[in-house]
This record gives structure tokens, sequence and C-alpha cells, in this order.
């Protein structure tokens, strides 16, 4: 795909133990990303996502939201190389 991108973003505020890695999850695989999220141990949430990148900017939006649980303070984004290897979505440990 000529407009692939590939994102890593850090995700700070109330979104541990609140659903939100599973939600990334849910609208990831909605979208068609693959990629990944997980814990951090500073209790941020670390995500990185590739795709299409209009797609990206929705994932980023919901980001951005999150869980209705959750309280999401930032979010920071920045580009990466784009792996072709990289298969699904997951949620990492």
């Amino acid at each position: 795909m000529a407009d692939e991108k590939a994102i890593a973003a850090t995700i700070t505020g109330r979104v541990q133990g609140v659903g939100y890695r599973y939600s990334v999850l849910r609208v990831a695989h909605e979208l068609g990303l693959v990629g990944w999220v997980r814990n951090a141990v500073d209790g941020s949430v670390e995500a990185r996502a590739q795709g299409d990148a209009d797609v990206l900017e929705r994932f980023v939006t919901f980001l951005e939201q999150g869980p209705r649980a959750a309280r999401v303070e930032r979010v920071d984004v920045r580009p990466v190389a784009a792996d072709p290897a990289v298969r699904g979505f997951t949620v990492r440990p």
C-alpha cells in the first residue's frame, strides 16, 4: 500500500484497569490496522499501529478519547518505520 504509515503512541492518564487496551484492540480490528498495544510500567499505555494514513488519524482520535471509564490526559504520537512483516493487532503483556 503506497500510503502505508506507522505510528507509535504513548497514552497517559487513567488508562490502566479501565479496559483501554481491549478497546484499542477492538477499534484497530474495526479499522483494519496492524500492530500492538500494551501497558507500560509507569502507568501509561503504549501502542504501535500501521496502515493507511487517513485510518491512522481516526485511530489517534480514538486514542485521545478511549473507553468511557478512561480519562486520557495526553497522547504523544510519533511516526515510526512501517514493518511489512507485522500481521494482525494484538495486546502485548
